[in-house]
């Protein structure tokens, strides 16, 4: 592995673009887009205030800035520096900013929820959606970018309405049989919508593109019930993570620890939950497919040093791992099965059929990786710390891919 030379960062926002030619970072109130190949200086926008959120649009044309203390957004171009668009949502406040599928509208949540404005950068004419639900997850678009599905609340009851992207008119909309809907999720062939239930009340419920139910599942009653959800990339599987925790034992039949092959039963840490606290540290918090179906990582909370991962051809458990600290974050490579794990500390952990390794972030202080994000070839990976940002280069099946000599270092790896 190869490291980058460590650059400025501030809350962890760093970004590469769907393309995969650029790379947009934040320092405070200042947006940097670098080359990827290279890491030099493209582009040095100054925004209002300090930075919140980044996003980049679909075609990585456009990149907006979400400045939400001050109810703004800011747009820039890339291929026209000078041109810049100013969104200013006033008394109404801002919660949430995004960009719509065709990278030319805009998506702005005001405060409490009130309403969604849709702002073009075309045609600059505006809409607006009432009704949005304040809930985990209210927005999901389809993966070709046709249709939107939106969470509503009106009169103490959910509803659910399907868009069409191209001119915002109502494709669709229903009532959906929750008790408090808590989010919602296309599948990535789009032709069917998830809506899960409050945690108070285990339901999963799936719906057609025109609102006719299809099926419903709701694993027991009387207790915590859904905390996360994820469908695989084909479609075929829908991973639904419960606070009962139950499929992640604490005595697993195989595990990786400390970069050992350990004999079962292996024991895990494990933490005891404050009964008495909203959001207990319990149950499945995070779920994540590798790209070709084959796996799923997930993360029981308060087992928090283990990332589970599981055989989805065989339907069991294939490995834990367990690392010395609570995982932070972990995310598939893009490409392959190859799973990468920060927990907090100066290495990076990465996990494939074939074994394990770690490393050793090179430079000097204690670089702590607190999230990190594939490039879209799976040929890099960008570690975040609160204050830094350095690229990971990684060799691929086809050869190394080496940055350039002037300003790569090589981290120590160890198996």
């Amino acid at each position: 592995m190869n490291f980058s030379e460590v650059f400025k960062l501030s809350s962890l926002l760093c970004k590469f673009s769907p393309d995969g030619k650029y790379l947009a970072s934040c320092v405070q109130y200042r947006l940097v887009v670098r080359d990827v190949n290279t890491l030099q200086i493209l582009q040095l926008y100054t925004c209002l205030d300090q930075i919140q959120h980044i996003e980049w649009s679909a075609d990585s044309l456009f990149i907006l800035c979400a400045l939400y203390k001050r109810g703004l957004v800011q747009v820039w171009s890339l291929e026209q520096p000078e041109w810049h668009c100013r969104i200013d949502e006033g008394s109404a406040g801002l919660v949430a900013s995004c960009w719509s599928p065709d990278g030319r509208h805009i998506l702005n949540t005001t405060e409490f929820h009130l309403r969604i404005t849709v702002w073009s950068l075309c045609t600059k004419s505006v809409s607006y959606i009432k009704y949005p639900k304040a809930c985990q997850q209210g927005m999901t678009f389809t993966r070709d970018g046709h249709y939107m599905a939106l969470a509503e609340r009106r009169d103490c009851k959910d509803y659910v309405s399907i868009f069409v992207c191209s001119d915002w008119q109502l494709l669709r909309h229903f009532d959906t049989d929750t008790q408090d809907l808590a989010g919602i999720e296309w599948a990535p062939n789009g032709c069917v919508l998830a809506v899960w239930d409050t945690c108070l009340e285990y339901k999963v419920l799936l719906y057609s593109l025109d609102g006719r139910p299809l099926s419903a599942y709701s694993a027991y009653e009387w207790s915590l019930g859904i905390k996360s959800v994820a469908w695989s990339p084909s479609s075929q599987f829908l991973a639904v993570g419960s606070y009962d925790g139950k499929s992640h034992p604490f005595l697993p039949s195989a595990l990786s620890r400390r970069d050992e092959i350990a004999s079962v039963p292996v024991a895990l840490q494990t933490l005891k939950p404050v009964a008495d606290r909203a959001n207990p540290k319990i149950g499945i918090g995070a779920l994540a497919f590798s790209p070709d179906n084959y796996f799923l990582a997930t993360r029981n909370d308060n087992i928090p040093n283990a990332v589970w991962i599981w055989d989805i051809q065989k339907l069991r458990l294939f490995v834990v791992l367990e690392q010395l600290s609570p995982v932070r974050s972990f995310q598939w490579d893009p490409q392959r099965p190859r799973l990468a794990i920060c927990t907090g500390g100066s290495k990076v952990y990465l996990w494939s059929p074939a074994g394990c390794v770690s490393v050793q972030v090179p430079g000097e202080g204690d670089f702590q990786v607190l999230s990190l994000c594939w490039h879209l070839n799976g040929d890099s990976l960008a570690l975040l710390s609160k204050d830094h940002f350095c690229l990971c280069f990684l060799e691929t099946e086809e050869g190394s891919v080496q940055p350039p000599d002037s300003w790569a270092t090589t981290g120590r790896t160890c198996a």
